[in-house]
């Protein structure tokens, strides 16, 4: 009997772990050093968690082998509840879940939200979670355009554009992956003025809110709106160097009274999926209440600090490439001069960049950007190593042609 996938997967991509990925993986398998710049994996270039958290995770493990709660460990989502009211949220326990990272987290909001054909706006670019759960679920992304000529800030009057009587829900990235952009308080605002105007709910991806360059503020965009309904992610991932240990939150604060079904629905998926990883949860509070050590990694002459800032500049050096400089997050974001540059595809040249000098980056299509004109790349190598990398792509450009 031939066995084949489910139409629901049609039109489903993650190009961060896609085709080029399994092309990487043969490589390497062969005995190849594939120098892995597609996802954001401290511990690949060395970048440990805080010592505190694994001290925690270590002496709870003889009590983190049974089920937690669904929603999650009590104190682990007190202290997430704790540290969002520090920054202006105001929360209680009971609208805290505590999931398997982040991406569970997302895939059980779509879950309770959408019925087929309902729309979300989404940045272009993305990161390609977010589409792909909307999808998956019936929903149907739509992408609203980031002006890489405003620092990748949010085109207003594009996202108005794109509301329907279908739209529920929009998408705020920050800071933000693929691009590196924080988002100014006036700029969110303005956002937030839309999702009340039109009822919408507001899902603000925070994840890398700790990963911030050159003195740059972030403001949590749940603490600017009190009156509209927003969904705040989180998790021990990239700010604490904790992949591995797949905790995160998220955390519903404005009229939660309004809604009352939903916040049921999101109770049912989380018991459904029994409980979140538990040693891991058992990290949250230990972390978000210690020392902020990524600090140390973001502060001028930090080395997350240095490499962003090294690489941006390497990349400007290279003629036909632009990136504009990040002010937070782990990416950097390129763009390919079409003109100077002979590529129609850029899932070629990036496959041939990794066939020929064993370097994965991914796409700037994959992030559902509409043009093959942008690659993304990690900044977590050392700074020199980093530099000393886009030279070679710099010097792997210079002959290609498609």
């Amino acid at each position: 009997m031939r066995v084949t996938q489910s139409s629901k997967l049609a039109g489903v991509s993650y190009e961060i772990r896609g085709p080029i990925a399994e092309h990487a993986a043969r490589l390497e398998a062969e005995g190849h050093h594939i120098v892995k710049l597609n996802t954001g994996n401290p511990l690949e270039f060395g970048l440990d968690a805080p010592q505190e958290l694994l001290s925690d995770v270590v002496r709870s493990l003889p009590a983190s082998t049974g089920y937690s709660s669904s929603k999650g460990l009590a104190h682990a989502r007190r202290a997430v509840a704790q540290y969002y009211e520090t920054r202006g949220v105001t929360t209680d326990i009971e609208n805290v879940f505590l999931g398997n990272g982040v991406s569970e987290l997302i895939m059980m909001c779509m879950t309770a939200l959408l019925e087929t054909g309902d729309e979300v706006l989404i940045p272009a670019p993305d990161f390609p979670l977010w589409t792909a759960s909307t999808t998956l679920n019936g929903g149907r992304a739509v992408h609203y355009i980031c002006d890489e000529q405003s620092d990748w800030n949010p085109d207003l009057d594009d996202i108005r554009s794109k509301i329907t009587d279908r739209t529920r829900a929009i998408v705020l990235i920050n800071p933000n992956n693929p691009t590196g952009a924080v988002y100014p308080e006036a700029v969110l605002t303005q956002v937030l003025d839309v999702a009340r105007e039109h009822g919408l709910i507001v899902f603000a991806d925070e994840i890398y809110d700790k990963i911030l360059y050159d003195g740059t503020p972030h403001v949590s965009a749940a603490s600017l709106a009190p009156d509209v309904l927003c969904v705040t992610f989180s998790g021990l991932s990239k700010v604490y160097r904790a992949a591995g240990l797949r905790a995160g939150w998220m955390v519903l604060s404005g009229p939660t009274s309004d809604a009352t079904s939903y916040i049921e629905g999101l109770t049912m998926l989380a018991g459904l999926r029994l409980c979140a990883n538990v040693p891991g949860q058992q990290a949250i509070p230990a972390a978000i209440g210690g020392r902020q050590s990524i600090t140390e990694l973001t502060a001028e002459g930090g080395r997350l600090a240095a490499a962003s800032s090294r690489a941006t500049d390497a990349l400007n050096a290279i003629p036909g490439i632009s990136c504009v400089k990040p002010k937070g997050a782990l990416y950097v974001f390129p763009r390919i001069d079409l003109a100077h540059y002979d590529i129609r595809s850029d899932e070629q040249f990036v496959l041939d960049l990794l066939l020929q000098e064993k370097l994965h980056i991914v796409q700037g299509t994959g992030f559902n950007w509409p043009r093959p004109d942008h690659f993304r790349l990690v900044t977590l190598p050392h700074a020199d190593e980093l530099e000393a990398i886009i030279g070679r792509i710099g010097r792997f450009l210079a002959n290609y042609r498609q």
